[in-house]
């Protein structure tokens, strides 16, 4: 199993439709090949971040399977726009 995490900011103002959008972009990455899980978490202390969390059987997964996908470019349409910075995506295996 394969964990990516991504440290998300959305821009100052549109979280609540972020969260909305989010809600709404879930219901792609549930239907993909390899995908296990996800939570996104809301920051106490910094207005606007968020932690995403998504565990996938393998990073191919994630790398190929939805980062080449036709859903991902939906993802990114509904998505993307939020965020400044664009963020860091990094993947991680238990040991």
């Amino acid at each position: 199993m394969i964990t990516e995490a991504v440290m998300l900011q959305v821009k100052q103002g549109m979280e609540k439709e972020y969260e909305q959008a989010f809600n709404k972009a879930s219901t792609i990455i549930v239907s993909m090949n390899g995908y296990i899980s996800h939570e996104l978490q809301r920051c106490l202390e910094v207005k606007g971040k968020y932690l995403l969390i998504v565990r996938w059987q393998t990073l191919e997964d994630h790398t190929i399977g939805f980062r080449q996908s036709k859903e991902y470019q939906e993802w990114k349409k509904i998505l993307h726009h939020y965020y400044d910075p664009f963020p860091t995506v990094e993947h991680f295996e238990a040991i």
